[in-house]
């Protein structure tokens, strides 16, 4: 949440930075050529502020981003029957058959459940005391 509040104040800062700098160029091409090395070389401080701006975004959104979804997906793939998992319901299960889609989960209570891949949050710890 809080990062993609950050890329939309970036986009916005770019927004309105792009926008002073078109309106210091109108002004500069209708009051002469004075001016004009002054205001392209505003356009070119501008224009690698915006690559800075979006470099940020990169390294400090996208980034992490993709790193944990690889991460994701590698333990996705690594999960087997008899593993311990977690869902983003909270369900707390063991792996009985796993799908090209999803796992067929047995909860401690003994029911039986399907659920999708993508709901999978994570592995249990291995917890060395016992549930009451």
């Amino acid at each position: 949440m809080r990062k993609s509040k950050i890329l939309s104040l970036g986009i916005v800062l770019a927004l309105m930075a792009i926008m002073v700098s078109f309106t210091s160029c109108v002004a500069a091409t209708t009051s002469g050529t004075a001016s004009s090395s002054s205001s392209s070389l505003s356009f070119v401080y501008l224009l690698i502020f915006i690559v800075i701006i979006f470099g940020f975004m990169y390294f400090f959104t996208i980034r992490p981003q993709r790193k944990k979804q690889q991460e994701t997906m590698k333990m996705l793939q690594a999960l087997a029957k008899g593993d311990k998992i977690i869902t983003n319901a909270g369900i707390y299960g063991t792996i009985d058959t796993v799908y090209e889609d999803s796992f067929l989960i047995k909860t401690d209570s003994g029911s039986t459940m399907r659920v999708a891949k993508w709901a999978v949050v994570g592995k249990q710890q291995e917890d060395t005391s016992a549930h009451s």
